[in-house]
């Protein structure tokens, strides 16, 4: 039985396919459009889902859809006849697009297949729809390698909900409790996104980047204020102070007088207020997610617990909740945004609507999350020679030593290989990788090759059965969604004077002997690799560990700011020749820069994507 789920029309669309309840393909579409978090009907990925397995739409026994429009557009009605007659404004600007659309996104995603499949719309099968946060626990439990689990959703909102509490068994998924639309820790934290001046939807991993280097002094002011925690970690907001419930912004005139002045425009400079901010809302945040944990473990007794929903992205969060050993071992879904709600929509028609039996995998059933395309040797020899590019076609042999010593010269690389990821991660085969030995790489590979703020960290990939040489994790992170401190083994003892650095300027200040991975306060966002899942990608750092004695490399996604993560060897080779990348590996393919023509393009294509 062949299940395609879809999210779309709101942000991150994607599509995924399950094969008789095995996840065999996914993908967002921004990766085929270039237009990061693009929300428009995922037509790409569908294309690739069904042509990579060899399918047309024809031979799809159910397609679903990650979200019920009607309980959305019901939370709309009700929540502006509530504040009426506040949001008048925006109640009619939100209208035309739901009248038009939205109300009958049935209508228009048969439209959408029916042009894809070339047929009448009266000839696509009936449509299926999940609750949005239904799609976010299938995609945490049900590839889990849990046989029983818990599972935590927390995001903004979907229809109703913002946090939900489920329970797992084999195939059978309950709810159990859930916070409603407008308390939502999702949005709470995508306010303080806006007030410090950065892209909600898009700019909350910034946030989370930027509070180490801040004190969390407006925490007292959050609690007191804009938030009433139970000691269960259930909450309510006090919406006096937030317009993004019927508003064109997050926040309001009350916010401002409570944080001493209005948002930090964007793009302006960061002053230690908003990394004071950072710190705070990031500490609130950890501690309801704790709470929310040690009470979901008190009511069910589960040893377990699996995590979906944006705010399971938050990786510093993720790496306090396993810490505390509330449970036993936590698994995070890699596409814990809407995306991965695709996934979750298919399977839960598979498991719920057939009551099809579940098979536990180890290490778990989303295949590292490599999910999306591949392309051969041959197919992208042919598309750089196209580009009139000049490249070395190296046996895997002779290729890792000599990747290993080009990066132990402090050369920036990129590496493209295998199946594209799923997910908001690099994992490996859409990477930009380097020496974190490298005192100097952290500020190179922010400012001349992802041309983004220089406060922001790398993460570093280290080998699996290495991990605990250099960071404090007992356990596996596939999918760097772990934030683990490095060991003091490796730490260096402060420079006289460095403590009273302040802000940006601790980045002076080298703190391990793997600095460019080592943020300011002694953390690092760790991806473990091993061999079974990214045989390529392990053998890399296997050669650089022989060529260095160290096991551990940058990695950071294959894009610059603004650009979603590359998809073709095209899109990769372009990338390359935009910034100061010195090689480009594309599978067993070695491009050196200094080799490539000339670049007759000037720097008018930084305007082609919008600043995230």
């Amino acid at each position: 039985m062949n299940i395609i789920g879809i999210s779309a029309y709101y942000h991150d669309s994607a599509a995924a396919l399950i094969r008789d309840g095995e996840i065999v393909s996914a993908a967002q579409e921004e990766r085929f459009t270039r237009k990061k978090h693009d929300p428009a009907f995922p037509e790409n990925a569908i294309r690739f889902c069904l042509e990579k397995n060899a399918l047309s739409l024809t031979d799809i026994d159910h397609i679903v859809f990650y979200d019920k429009p009607l309980l959305k557009f019901e939370r709309l009605l009700e929540t502006y006849v509530s504040y009426a007659p506040k949001g008048f404004g925006s109640f009619l600007m939100s209208m035309p697009v739901w009248l038009k659309e939205k109300l009958y996104l049935k209508t228009l995603l048969k439209k959408e297949l029916a042009r894809m499949a070339g047929v009448k719309t009266k000839e696509i099968q009936p449509l299926l729809f999940t609750e949005h946060h239904l799609a976010h626990a299938a995609s945490a439990f049900y590839p889990s390698p849990f046989e029983e689990a818990a599972v935590l959703c927390m995001d903004g909102v979907g229809e109703w909900a913002t946090t939900s509490v489920w329970t797992g068994r084999g195939n059978c998924l309950e709810p159990q409790w859930e916070i409603n639309f407008p308390h939502s820790l999702g949005l709470l934290y995508s306010a303080f996104t806006y007030y410090t001046g950065f892209k909600v939807n898009s700019g909350e991993y910034k946030l989370m980047g930027l509070a180490p280097y801040g004190e969390p002094r407006y925490a007292k002011l959050i609690l007191d204020n804009l938030i009433d925690v139970k000691p269960d970690g259930t909450f309510r907001l006090d919406m006096s102070f937030f317009n993004y419930a019927t508003g064109l912004t997050m926040t309001n005139k009350k916010f401002d007088r409570l944080f001493g002045g209005p948002p930090r425009k964007a793009e302006s400079e960061i002053s230690q207020k908003e990394m004071d901010i950072a710190a705070s809302i990031q500490k609130v945040t950890e501690e309801i997610v704790l709470k929310l944990a040690q009470a979901i473990h008190d009511e069910f007794k589960i040893d377990y617990l699996c995590l979906a929903g944006g705010v399971a992205l938050n990786c510093v969060a993720n790496g306090e909740l396993l810490r505390k050993g509330i449970f036993k071992d936590i698994w995070i879904q890699p596409a814990a945004g809407d995306a991965g709600g695709a996934v979750g929509a298919a399977l839960a028609v598979w498991h719920q609507f057939h009551n099809k039996p579940r098979l536990v995998k180890k290490p778990d059933a989303m295949q590292g999350s490599y999910l999306g395309p591949a392309y051969s040797n041959d197919t992208a020899s042919a598309a750089l020679e196209k580009l009139g590019a000049r490249f070395t076609h190296l046996p895997d042999s002779a290729l890792y030593p000599r990747v290993a010593d080009i990066l132990a010269a402090e050369n920036v690389v990129g590496w493209f290989q295998g199946a594209m990821e799923f997910g908001p991660r690099a994992l490996g085969n859409r990477s930009i990788i380097g020496d974190p030995r490298s005192p100097k790489m952290q500020s190179v590979m922010n400012l001349k090759i992802k041309y983004r703020e220089s406060f922001r960290p790398f993460a570093p990939a280290v080998l699996a059965d290495r991990v605990q040489d250099f960071f404090e994790l007992a356990s596996p992170s596939p999918y760097m969604l772990i934030v683990a401190d490095v060991q003091e083994a490796i730490r260096i003892a402060p420079d006289d004077g460095s403590e009273e650095l302040f802000g940006v300027e601790k980045l002076k200040q080298a703190r391990s002997t793997l600095p460019a991975i080592t943020h300011v306060d002694f953390s690092a966002r760790v991806q473990t690799v091993d061999q079974q899942t990214n045989p390529r990608f392990s053998s890399l750092l296997s050669a650089f560990n022989d060529k260095t004695g160290c096991p551990v490399l940058i990695n950071t996604s294959f894009n610059v700011r603004g650009e979603p993560i590359v998809c073709t060897p095209e899109d990769a080779y372009r990338c390359f020749m935009r910034t100061e990348m010195d090689y480009l590996v594309i599978n067993n393919l070695l491009l050196a820069k200094i080799d490539q023509p000339v670049s007759k393009e000037d720097d008018s294509w930084k305007e082609e994507f919008a600043l995230d």
